[in-house]
């Protein structure tokens, strides 16, 4: 479980290509090692991925095949820089919101402007995933806890302060570029109830925003 917490941008050291669609990756980091172990869960731009190895100056890790295809991972290359969080841990603050650290797909940047001291993106998400954007909900964008300031369609609007410009990569992403998302967990497993409460309730969307809840 992670937080969306950004707490170091690492470097791709080494990337090799183990079978078709498989891939190793050396990553070269100073802050999530601190206290590594072989096992160890770390979100590299929102995806979870377990430690197989390491040393003072970065750790391994191994991708399926799956996860290479279904996120931007296929994009990276050695030199990248990645976003890098470890695993939440129970007695620290819990600051941002849960993130499973498996990926819900990819979207794309679709604008990028600055207003003020905040930079907007809209990014342009696969339509089955409206049902679980709303705005001032949360939704994570290459593993970064994020608010959305506007739904329209299949759009979202989120805004980062220089803070977050500056510690993470996706100040350094533009209009054209892809981005990991994975929606708000709470969201999904609410609606998955409702799919399976499908007729034997009177809890439907329709109740649920005349109430208030959406």
């Amino acid at each position: 479980m992670f937080t969306g917490l950004i707490e170091e941008v690492g470097t791709i050291q080494q990337m090799e290509q183990v079978s078709d669609h498989a891939v190793k990756m050396i990553i070269k980091s100073a802050e999530v090692i601190k206290d590594v172990q072989l096992g160890d869960s770390i979100a590299v731009n929102g995806i979870c991925l377990t430690v197989t190895d390491f040393d003072s100056g970065g750790f391994q890790v191994d991708v399926m095949p799956e996860t290479v295809k279904s996120t931007s991972l296929n994009a990276l290359k050695k030199g990248s820089n990645i976003n890098l969080e470890r695993a939440m841990a129970a007695n620290g603050r819990f600051g941002g919101h849960f993130v499973s650290g498996h990926v819900d797909g990819i979207g794309k940047i679709t604008r990028k402007q600055k207003q003020e001291n905040a930079i907007y993106y809209d990014i342009q998400l696969p339509e089955e995933f409206v049902p679980f954007l709303m705005n001032k909900g949360s939704i994570t964008i290459d593993g970064i806890s994020l608010t959305i300031f506007q739904v329209k369609e299949r759009t979202i609007t989120i805004s980062l302060i220089p803070h977050t410009v500056s510690e993470t990569i996706l100040g350094e992403k533009d209009k054209g570029d892809i981005v990991n998302f994975e929606c708000d967990m709470l969201a999904k497993y609410v609606q998955q109830m409702m799919n399976h409460q499908q007729g034997k309730t009177n809890i439907n969307q329709d109740f649920l925003k005349n109430n208030g809840f959406a």
